[in-house]
């Protein structure tokens, strides 16, 4: 049936009012300017690595990249577990001295899902010998385990894979129908969609959970203590074609999802909040008769003919709009950040911080010799008069000091799409020369590009986020009616606001990231919210208390004092466990398979997963 939220039970005008809060994204320009509140420090916070154990040891593929006779003797024992190769990877990272440690270390096991089926006479079955072998390793080996539970929209060479994106009902869709497999550099993406839980793709889900929790509760009580999270179905966020070019605000505004589980879901989600379809009209400004008659929008007013103003969408419609791109300032004074200032028509309008990672930047201008170099200001033109109006945006690179970046004219149009008229200017601040040293570009806005603000997309946006949450509700339900019901469940997301580049709405994961019952955060970090202040100032107005990393990677080189500050403030704020890609080792040597250029290794020197390998190995051999 399909997902959907239930009853905010507020206002009707709230109503609007949150769904617009929503689709303004998290990253409003507050939460670089929040101070962190002072946590009690979690001394057990896990470092729980995510080492790549399933090729040889519970897929058993051992022809056809030479691993080690000893080891496949060793994955087979006992009935078939990766345990032993968990402790030599381990024993490897710890520089062989387990104890004493700053850290205590387990490891995170991922379970492929929709890789426990194998093809039958009726189609598919739980291949029982691999969810053994996966089960045996938390019995195998004596350490805490983070159990990740995935099945995300990156492709697991899973053959069912191929057979579930066959049918239009398990893919989501666009305005323009469903989504194919798409590509994401080497890795394909299976476009699944989440609108609804009576499809193929959820069953098939919920058949691997169900065996895997069957058979990890046939453990002892001493075996499942080991379990110290459970993290679920990996990153779960809406989609796009285009999915490794098309995050951004350039292109054609195509999301998901546009089946007709969600345009269903959409209707009776509004009936739920606005109560009669009169108050709808009169919030959003429609004439609708019924909420059967919406559509959710999905044409641009520039390109095609609106039946209602309502069809339009972009992404700047629900009323954002996002003053972003970069800047290198070679000599900023010790314990000043730069400053990006927005005047708008003379009148100061927002600032933010250049520190938000631009990896794009780095790989373009080495020179730089680092990624944070991002920044962005978000500003909300819902109440602007229509018209045009000019942006001026000023550097702030020495305290005190203004030098003007550039300008922008923009027009903010109403739903007749009049002429839009030049505004009243007022003056703007003093401002000296510009230091040559400093390079610099504005990606957004474009000059004399137009907006239109739709009251209904926040409303289709703050939508599409809950089925986000709702989809991952399903299965958290699923884990805690078993026996691990006592054992904390994880997200295990992104966070695109962190990227000024990114088009965050096109994700619909807002509403994923704020806190749930039974649901703790768990979140990926890449760049500069692993050790900036981006991710620790959004935490400290997030809601949470706790967190998981369930990836981490600082795309930089960190020395071992650098890489024992970073843990600890992770630690302080709350943090349970945090993960990382590593490569398995056996008896020193690399395991043969289809490596990770993210995994920390000592033969990885992509983004200095080499120095970080060795940053952690070393703060791991220093006692607390």
């Amino acid at each position: 049936m399909p997902l959907a939220p239930p009853s905010l039970a507020v206002r009707l005008s709230a109503v609007l009012a949150a769904a617009m809060a929503v689709a303004g994204g998290i990253a409003g320009a507050a939460w670089f300017k929040s101070a962190t509140p002072a946590r009690s420090g979690h001394a057990d916070m896990l470092i729980a690595p995510m080492i790549g154990v399933i090729e040889p040891c519970v897929l058993l593929q051992t022809g056809a990249t030479a691993v080690a006779p000893n080891l496949t003797a060793a994955c087979e024992r006992q009935g078939g577990s990766a345990g032993a190769l968990v402790e030599s990877t381990l024993r490897e990272l710890e520089s062989h001295h387990p104890a004493p440690q700053a850290y205590p270390v387990g490891y995170t096991l991922p379970i492929p899902l929709l890789q426990l089926f194998k093809p039958a006479q009726d189609g598919w079955q739980i291949d029982q010998g691999m969810v053994q072998r996966l089960v045996h390793t938390v019995r195998d080996v004596q350490r805490p385990v983070i159990m990740y539970l995935f099945s995300t929209h990156f492709a697991a060479d899973a053959p069912i894979e191929r057979a579930l994106a066959s049918d239009p009902a398990n893919m989501a869709h666009t305005r323009d129908g469903a989504l194919g497999v798409d590509d994401y550099y080497d890795s394909s993406v299976y476009n699944w969609t989440f609108a609804s839980t009576a499809n193929a793709i959820s069953e098939r889900r919920a058949q691997a959970v169900a065996a895997v929790l069957q058979e990890t509760c046939k453990l002892t009580a001493h075996d499942r203590a080991k379990i110290r999270g459970i993290t679920l179905l990996g990153e779960l966020h809406h989609l796009f074609p285009n999915f490794q070019a098309g995050m951004g605000f350039d292109g054609k505004y195509r999301i998901t999802d546009y089946s007709a589980a969600s345009v269903q879901g959409f209707r009776a989600y509004l009936a739920r909040e606005f109560g009669t379809v009169a108050h709808l009209n009169r919030l959003v400004g429609a004439d609708y008769a019924s909420f059967d008659e919406v559509q959710p929008p999905s044409k641009d007013i520039r390109m095609e003919p609106l039946g209602r103003f309502s069809e339009h969408i972009d992404s700047f419609a629900h009323g954002t709009m996002p003053i972003s791109g970069w800047a290198y300032v070679p000599a900023a004074p010790a314990g000043h950040t730069p400053q990006i200032h927005v005047y708008r028509n003379g009148q100061f309008a927002g600032k933010a911080a250049v520190l938000l990672s631009r990896q794009d930047v780095l790989a373009a201008m080495p020179q730089f010799g680092k990624a944070n170099t991002g920044w962005r200001v978000n500003l909300d033109f819902r109440q602007w008069r229509p018209g045009q109006h000019r942006l001026d945006l000023f550097m702030e690179a020495q305290p005190g000091r203004l030098t003007q970046l550039g300008s922008r004219q923009v027009a903010v149009m109403d739903r007749a799409q009049s002429t839009p008229q030049a505004l009243p200017q007022g003056p703007l601040p003093a401002a000296g020369p510009r230091d040559d040293a400093i390079a610099f570009h504005i990606d957004f806005p474009k000059e004399q590009s137009s907006y239109y603000f739709n009251p209904l997309v926040p409303v289709w946006h703050a939508y599409r986020a809950r089925q986000v949450t709702d989809y991952l509700q399903h299965f958290n339900a699923q884990v805690n009616a078993s026996c691990l019901t006592d054992v904390p469940r994880y997200t295990h997301q992104i966070m695109p606001f962190t990227n000024p580049s990114w088009d965050e709405h096109k994700f619909g994961i807002e509403d994923s990231l704020r806190p749930h019952p039974g649901l703790r955060l768990g979140i990926s970090l890449y760049g500069e919210p692993t050790y900036g202040s981006s991710f620790s100032h959004w935490l400290a107005r997030s809601g949470h208390r706790r967190y998981g990393i369930t990836e981490f990677h600082p795309l930089k080189p960190m020395d071992a004092r650098t890489m024992a500050q970073t843990l600890q403030k992770h630690a302080q704020q709350g943090a349970d466990f945090l993960s990382f890609f590593v490569e398995p080792s056996w008896e020193g040597q690399r395991v043969p398979r289809g490596h990770n250029i993210f995994s920390f290794d000592p033969l990885n020197a992509e983004f200095a997963s080499d120095v970080l390998y060795r940053s952690v190995q070393q703060t791991l051999s220093t006692a607390r």
